[in-house]
């Protein structure tokens, strides 16, 4: 941001494109998040970029030709890419079948099936003003506000009864001033970027006005939240970071592994299929390349970078939601200052590199002194 800030800073800096920013990535954080479910087993998935698309069809047909209220075409969405989910985890975990060839299988047949269902390059149009809403419409300033007030107090409370749960049972816990610090900077953070957000952004706002946080912040705060929940406070998370570990060991301690699996791959299709919602909502419409060309090589690399590990028992759902936002700053600030779309390619492989280099040579230490 420092660097795309310096070579342009009219346009890469400016209130409108903090916003594009923050929807821009949005759909690649979405998928991101629920591969960070399966790559902690040490698996992968390669159908969630076209599993968003597939599943966004469906919302799409559903509404624009069968006249289907929007509710009940977004949970058949959601269902669709729940089934997409279980289907995959049971070949994988009933059928010792590897998740790449499967999950391959299914990134062909998924296109397939979009290209039967939309026709080769045909689009269908999404005209419900709440599906549409979602990636184009803000949150109300003074609500934004009252939201971030809500997240800070939050996080400061989970922090601290951290702290006080683990000194009664004496752990290590960071000195006061350190958690004060920690509160505090997030404070601080949030705070500015709800201030920014909520300033006018409009090219032109006689005619249109542009301010407050886009909705798809607190939807993806709220999500990031639920998961984070799953994955750190429950024993089902437990178990995926145990099956992660080892799956062997996880076994012989009684976890039942194909259900974990199963479960898992639930939550990474169903999260691409929210994915498939942003789409349609930010692109008016689902064509058969939605969700597909580089998405999911972004959505993985998103994860990656954020400090998933691809080796499996290693990373947390906020990863992706760090490495989501690299990803799209990489995109946006990008062609600000160049046009050659092979500079975007060819520097995104190289963070992507970088953090898998690290990964590796963090567990090889790790590994090495006995902490592994």
């Amino acid at each position: 941001m420092v660097f795309f800030t310096a070579m342009n800073p009219n346009r890469f800096a400016s209130l409108l494109n903090f916003a594009n920013l923050l929807n821009q990535s949005a759909a690649i954080i979405f998928i991101a998040m629920g591969l960070v479910f399966v790559l902690l087993l040490g698996e992968i998935d390669l159908s969630a970029g076209v599993a968003a698309g597939a599943s966004g069809a469906v919302l799409a047909v559903l509404m624009t030709h069968h006249g289907v209220a929007w509710p009940l075409a977004l949970a058949a969405c959601l269902l669709a890419g729940a089934v997409i989910g279980l289907t995959i985890g049971l070949i994988v975990s009933r059928l010792g079948v590897p998740s790449f060839v499967v999950t391959l299988a299914y990134f062909l047949g998924l296109q397939g099936m979009m290209l039967w269902v939309i026709g080769e390059g045909g689009t269908i149009p999404v005209r419900s003003d709440t599906i549409l809403s979602i990636m184009k419409s803000n949150v109300a300033p003074a609500l934004g506000w009252v939201f971030t007030i809500l997240v800070v107090s939050g996080y400061a409370a989970v922090t601290l009864s951290g702290a006080r749960k683990r000194k009664r049972r004496g752990l290590p816990v960071q000195p006061p001033s350190i958690l004060g610090f920690k509160i505090g900077a997030f404070a601080v953070l949030a705070g500015v970027g709800t201030h920014l957000l909520n300033q006018e952004r409009s090219v032109n706002p006689e005619l249109t006005s542009l301010k407050g946080m886009p909705y798809i912040v607190p939807i993806t705060t709220v999500i990031l939240v639920g998961l984070t929940f799953v994955l750190s406070r429950t024993a089902f998370g437990r178990h995926i970071y145990a099956i992660g570990g080892s799956v062997e060991a996880a076994r012989r301690a009684g976890i039942n592994v194909g259900r974990v699996k199963v479960i898992c791959f639930i939550i990474c299709s169903t999260m691409a299929a929210s994915a498939g919602v942003l789409f349609a909502s930010r692109d008016n419409s689902i064509s058969p390349s939605t969700g597909g060309s580089i998405t999911l090589l972004l959505a993985v690399g998103a994860a990656v970078i954020g400090g998933a590990s691809l080796f499996g028992g290693k990373g947390k759902v906020r990863d992706a939601v760090l490495g989501g936002l690299v990803v799209a700053t990489i995109a946006n600030g990008l062609p600000l200052i160049t046009s050659a779309s092979s500079v975007q390619f060819i520097v995104t492989a190289l963070v992507l590199l970088l953090a898998a280099a690290v990964d590796a040579l963090s567990r090889r230490r790790a590994a090495a002194t006995g902490h592994a």
